[in-house]
């Protein structure tokens, strides 16, 4: 009787080979391979390999479907089976020339826009929670001197913050939130008849006199317009990037544009463009209307040569959890709706990190 040898087995791939292979995973929130972006932590070459992925922003929503997106490929291209770990590294991203990091934060996020009526506190908070829930330590500063409107939809209108040393405030907590507003330090009916130097020193205090702790993102809520706050946050606050909030229509993308200049014109990032109540959507029959016009926010990035982040609907779900202090992505966190929220939160994390000029790419251990 004969026996056949079996053939010997195929030694592992090298790295090289993996490397290529890791970069034909093309995610969407980098737009190119894992391994030009820099993603690759580490290699481990072994008969099962093991791979270390490591992004720059939050991910949780989406690291199963990379980690298995990364398998496949290894599977097709190798025959074989992989050990796949994502993680993320938050890091510091460049900031204007001549302003100072500010203690306790990493990055600075600015939620603007040209005109109010639009939504873009509800985008903030709601911005701000969806970062929270992919895995990064945040903070929300309502920068909206005059009409501060964070403690509400945060459900801690009554709140006060507390001092350090007689020298620093904490941060209130909501909803897992380091929150900072006015709001917590005058009374609600309080008008605030400043001229816009006083306001804006005293949005100064707000962020310099907090004692922010160990977070991956601040969020600002900034008051709408173009004027004395928006400008001095810009220029002298080290904002990392900003995100501007129009609905629709043309007398908002107007308002919007001039918004998006000013960050331009002063060096700031802009992220993208976030689309709000972009459909009416009834909750009886389930009908749905543009009834602000369609694809203003496209097109407005499309003219500013950068990107739509996402489009939100307008729901009365939205407005009422807001109203009742208990924001959507908090109160319905696997809704459609608060899914859309994180996505848009992993895409503007993302640009952050790995879509501007300077973003540090990490060095591969291959053992």
């Amino acid at each position: 009787m004969f026996w056949k040898k079996s053939p010997p087995p195929m030694p592992p791939p090298s790295p090289e080979a993996l490397l290529a292979t890791l970069d034909t995973v093309v995610d969407p929130h980098l737009g190119r391979g894992l391994n030009a972006a820099g993603c690759v932590k580490a290699i481990y070459p072994t008969a099962m390999p093991r791979i270390e992925i490591e992004l720059g922003f939050p991910a949780a929503g989406i690291r199963d479907a990379l980690a298995a997106t990364v398998q496949a490929a290894i599977r097709a291209a190798h025959g074989i089976e992989a050990e796949v770990v994502v993680s993320w590294d938050i890091q510091p991203q460049t900031l204007q020339r001549n302003v100072p990091p500010q203690k306790g934060i990493k990055n600075i996020i600015a939620v603007a826009s040209g005109k109010g009526g639009v939504g873009k506190s509800t985008v903030a908070a709601n911005l701000a929670l969806a970062l929270q829930a992919e895995g990064a330590r945040v903070g929300l500063l309502d920068a909206d001197i005059y009409g501060p409107s964070q403690p509400l939809m945060m459900g801690v209108r009554k709140a006060r913050p507390s001092t350090i040393d007689q020298r620093l405030m904490r941060p209130v907590m909501a909803h897992g939130l380091q929150l900072m507003s006015i709001g917590f330090l005058i009374e609600e009916d309080q008008p605030m008849i400043w001229r816009g130097p006083m306001a804006t020193q005293a949005l100064n205090q707000l962020l310099g006199e907090t004692a922010w702790d160990a977070l991956d993102y601040l969020v600002i809520d900034l008051p709408p317009g173009t004027g004395d706050i928006q400008l001095s946050i810009a220029q002298k606050m080290p904002v990392a990037g900003a995100v501007i909030v129009t609905t629709p229509q043309d007398v908002a993308l107007i308002d919007a544009k001039k918004g998006l200049q000013m960050f331009n014109k002063v060096s700031v990032p802009v992220l993208g463009i976030i689309e709000n109540m972009a459909i009416y959507c009834c909750p009886n029959c389930g009908h749905s209307a543009a009834i602000f016009g369609e694809g203003g926010g496209e097109k407005l990035a499309a003219q500013s040569g950068t990107e739509l982040l996402g489009s939100l609907p307008l729901l009365r779900a939205i407005r009422e959890q807001a109203d009742n202090g208990t924001p959507i992505v908090a109160a319905e966190p696997e809704s459609a709706v608060a899914q859309t929220y994180r996505a848009i939160a992993r895409l503007t994390a993302a640009r952050l990190a790995h879509g501007l000029d300077g973003a540090a790419f990490p060095s591969i251990e291959i053992a």
